[in-house]
């Protein structure tokens, strides 16, 4: 039986992930240095690699697990379409899209800190909606839901969350990965634009939304 790195890719992600939130649940320094935070990564030094590392880390075990969840549910969707090096490009451009988007909107707030894999995993979600947006979704484990629908909800909710500060979430991040997510699917499988051009067209209502806000509080 031929060896296939497609098949554990996903699972390496989630185990690297998960020893080492395991190790910064009990190592305040380790946390603390690999964390997301604003004024670590625009002061002098810059430490850019906080970008990444953050996502190596989460709050509690119920955050780690429902991330990882979320990327096991998603991940072979996205190597089966589009392959190993699009997926990783996916998830890790997500990752670093919903950090920048973060510290964009914190950039006066130095003290701001945030960890999380959900930049990264919002964006592989969202990279399987716009290449099938049909697929049934189960919210919460529960709600059945179609994905563009979902799609659209969630960035909606994101940006009331980012407006109102809404709970201790990064809503920033969600929506940076988010978006990312659903720019890379397109660019590497430009034909779901002709396919899904008007279910893509209704998720990004929401992101013209986004930028009306943005460009009114300026």
């Amino acid at each position: 039986m031929a060896f296939n790195i497609a098949d554990i890719l996903p699972l390496i992600i989630i185990a690297l992930t998960a020893l080492t939130s395991i190790k910064g649940f009990n190592d305040g320094a380790f946390f603390d240095r690999y964390k997301f935070n604003v004024g670590a990564i625009s002061g002098k030094p810059k430490q850019w690699d906080r970008l990444l590392t953050s996502a190596t880390l989460h709050g509690d075990s119920m955050h780690l697990i429902f991330n990882m969840m979320t990327l096991y549910f998603f991940s072979d969707t996205i190597i089966q379409a589009l392959g190993i090096w699009q997926y990783l490009a996916i998830y890790f451009g997500s990752v670093v899209g919903g950090g920048l988007l973060s510290l964009w909107i914190h950039r006066k707030e130095y003290y701001y800190s945030a960890i999380g894999a959900s930049g990264g995993v919002v964006g592989i979600l969202f990279a399987a909606i716009a290449l099938f947006p049909g697929m049934t979704l189960g919210v919460m484990f529960i709600i059945p839901m179609k994905g563009w629908i979902f799609g659209i909800l969630y960035l909606g909710y994101s940006i009331y969350g980012m407006q109102t500060k809404q709970g201790n979430i990064g809503h920033d991040a969600h929506l940076g990965g988010a978006v990312t997510g659903l720019a890379l699917a397109v660019i590497f499988a430009p034909v779901i634009l002709e396919m899904n051009a008007s279910y893509i067209g209704m998720m990004i209502i929401p992101l013209i939304v986004l930028v009306y806000f943005v460009l009114k509080k300026k």
